[in-house]
C-alpha cells in the first residue's frame, strides 16, 4: 500500500469516526427531552391504544433525531473497514459515553455559586426559577437508564455489523440498500427493547406490557426514518468511492467483506 492510500484510509476512518462519535454521544446527552412527534409537525396525538391499557403517542427522545446518522455512519463504516472497524469504533464511543455520565454525574454534586443562582433565579414570566435543580434535572440520568443505554448500543452494534456482513455475503457489493436496511431492521429492533427492559423494566417499575407498547413506537420510528435516509448512504459511498478512487474503494470493501465472524 503506498503512503497516499494509507493517508486516504486513515482520512477517512478519523472523519467517519467522528460523525458516528459526536452523533452517538449527543443523542445520549440531548436525550433526556421527550417531544411529541404529531404536535411538532401540526397534527394532534394519535392516541394508540396498546394492550388494552395503554395510550401512545408518538413521544419520542430528542436522541431519536439525530440516531439515524449512526445508522447511515455505521453501515458506511461496515463497509469499508468491515467488522473490526466498526468494534472499534463502537467500543470507544462506549467508553466515552461512560465518561460523559460520569463527568455529569461529578458536575451535578458541585455546590452552585450564589451569584448564579441569584441572577438566574427568575424566569421570563416573573416566577422563580431554580437554575441547579434545572441543570440537574436535565442532565443527570438514572443508573439504569445508563446501563440500559450502553448495554443497548454495544448489542446493537454488534448484531448490525453482523448482519450486515451476512448480507454483504449473499448480495455482494450490489444492492447496498437491502444490507443496510436489513441490518437496522433486525438491530434496531434489539436496541429498542433492550435499552427499556434495563431502565424501566429491571431497574425501573414498568411493566413488561408497558416496555413492549414503547419499545413499538421506538422501533417503528427509527426503521422508518432509516428506509427513508437510505438514498443518503448511496451519496455517502459515491462521495467516498470518488475521493478513495475506484480500485482503492473496491479493495478496502473486498477486504470488510472477508470477516463475517459475530465478534
Amino acid at each position: 500500500m503506498n503512503s497516499l492510500s494509507h493517508k486516504k484510509r486513515t482520512n477517512l476512518f478519523i472523519i467517519l469516526s467522528s460523525i458516528f462519535l459526536t452523533n452517538a454521544i449527543l443523542a445520549e446527552i440531548i436525550g433526556v427531552k421527550i417531544f411529541s412527534g404529531e404536535k411538532t409537525l401540526g397534527f394532534e396525538p394519535v392516541n394508540w391504544t396498546f394492550f388494552g391499557e395503554y395510550i401512545l403517542d408518538f413521544n419520542l427522545t430528542a436522541g431519536a433525531v439525530i440516531w439515524p446518522i449512526v445508522f447511515i455512519t455505521t453501515d458506511i463504516i461496515n463497509e469499508y473497514f468491515g467488522k473490526k472497524g466498526v468494534r472499534k469504533i463502537s467500543f470507544i464511543t462506549a467508553g466515552l459515553i461512560a465518561y460523559v455520565f460520569l463527568v455529569i454525574s461529578l458536575v451535578t454534586v458541585l455546590v452552585p455559586a450564589d451569584f448564579w443562582l441569584e441572577v438566574n433565579a427568575t424566569a421570563p414570566d416573573g416566577s422563580s426559577f431554580d437554575i441547579n435543580y434545572a441543570f440537574n434535572t436535565i442532565f443527570r440520568q438514572g443508573l439504569g437508564i445508563i446501563i440500559g443505554s450502553l448495554t443497548a448500543f454495544l448489542l446493537g452494534q454488534l448484531i448490525d455489523v453482523f448482519v450486515f456482513q451476512k448480507l454483504r455475503a449473499v448480495t455482494g457489493p450490489k444492492m447496498i440498500w437491502l444490507r443496510a436496511t436489513g441490518s437496522t431492521f433486525v438491530s434496531q429492533f434489539i436496541d429498542s427493547f433492550v435499552v427499556l427492559g434495563i431502565a424501566f423494566y429491571v431497574f425501573g417499575n414498568w411493566e413488561l406490557s408497558q416496555v413492549l407498547a414503547v419499545g413499538i413506537i421506538n422501533y417503528i420510528y427509527k426503521f422508518t426514518v432509516a428506509i427513508a435516509l437510505t438514498p443518503l448512504l448511496y451519496v455517502g459511498h459515491g462521495l467516498i468511492d470518488r475521493y478513495l478512487g475506484k480500485e482503492l474503494a473496491e479493495e478496502m470493501m473486498t477486504e470488510a467483506s472477508e470477516d463475517t465472524a459475530f465478534l
